[in-house]
C-alpha cells in the first residue's frame, strides 16, 4: 500500500512538473505575442504618422504650386503693364517733339536731361550706393556709365556743387569696374589727389571704401557704399 502511494505520488510531481513547464511556455508564448502586439501597434502608428505626414507634403505642393501659379500670372501682368508704360512713354515723347516742332527723334522722361543718346537724372534724394542703383534699375535705367570726354564734361557740369554716386565699384571683384561689370581703365587725371584710398577709418562698420562718387569738384573720390548721397542715373533716350 505504501509502494503504490509513494508510485502516485512521484507520478503526480511528474505530471505537476510537466504541466509548470507547459505553463510557462504558454506564458512565454503569451509575452511574446504581447511583444510582437505592441510592435505592430508601433508599426502602425508609425506608418499613420507617415501617412500624415504624405498628406501635409501633398498639401503643400498643391499650396505652393498655387503660389507658383498666382506668382506667374502677376508676373505676366507685370509684364503686360511695362509694355503698356513703354507705349505711353512713347506717345508723350511723340506729343512732346510735335509740340517743341522739334525733328530730333528722341526725347526723354520729366526731370530727365537728354544729352547724346541717352537721358541723365541728377537726383535730389539721398541713398547708399546700393539703394541708389536700385532705384535706378526701376526706372529701366542704371548709375551712370561715363565712357567719353564729353559725357565727363557733361556730368560733371550738371553735378558741380554737389556730390553723386556714379556707377563705379571694386566691392564686387576688387577691381574697379562699372555698374555692368564692363572693366574701368584707371585714368588717374578723373580722381582727387590720393585717391581712392580704401580708407576704413570712415565709421561705417566692416569694409574699406568701395564706391566711387563724383565730389563737389567733379572729381571721382571713393567712399564706403553705406554713405547716403545724390546719385545719377543714365538709360537711352526714347525715340518717337
Amino acid at each position: 500500500m505504501a509502494a503504490a502511494v509513494l508510485v502516485l505520488i512521484v507520478v503526480m510531481a511528474v505530471t505537476s512538473a510537466k504541466t509548470s513547464n507547459r505553463l510557462w511556455s504558454s506564458e512565454q508564448k503569451v509575452s511574446d505575442l504581447g511583444d510582437l502586439v505592441n510592435s505592430l501597434k508601433a508599426s502602425v502608428q508609425q506608418t499613420e504618422e507617415s501617412v500624415k505626414g504624405t498628406q501635409q507634403l501633398q498639401l503643400d505642393v498643391k499650396n505652393n504650386k498655387d503660389h507658383l501659379t498666382s506668382v506667374m500670372e502677376s508676373l505676366k501682368q507685370l509684364s503686360v503693364l511695362k509694355s503698356l508704360s513703354r507705349n505711353v512713354a512713347s506717345l508723350k515723347c511723340s506729343l512732346q517733339l510735335i509740340i517743341n516742332n522739334s525733328s530730333a527723334g528722341q526725347c526723354c522722361p520729366l526731370d530727365w536731361i537728354s544729352f547724346g543718346s541717352n537721358c541723365y537724372h541728377f537726383s535730389t534724394e539721398f541713398l547708399s550706393w546700393n539703394k541708389s542703383k536700385d532705384w535706378c534699375q526701376n526706372q529701366d535705367a542704371h548709375l551712370v556709365i561715363l565712357n567719353s570726354d564729353q559725357e565727363w564734361d557733361f556730368v560733371t557740369k550738371h553735378s558741380i556743387p554737389g556730390a553723386y554716386w556714379v556707377g563705379l565699384t571694386d566691392g564686387r571683384t576688387g577691381r574697379w569696374e562699372w555698374v555692368n561689370q564692363t572693366p574701368y581703365r584707371m585714368e588717374r587725371r578723373r580722381w582727387s589727389p590720393g585717391q581712392p584710398d580704401s580708407w576704413t577709418g570712415h565709421g561705417f562698420g566692416a569694409g574699406d571704401e568701395d564706391c566711387a562718387q563724383l565730389n563737389s569738384k567733379g572729381c571721382l573720390n571713393d567712399l564706403h557704399c553705406n554713405i547716403q548721397l545724390n546719385f545719377i542715373c543714365q538709360k537711352r533716350s526714347l525715340h518717337s
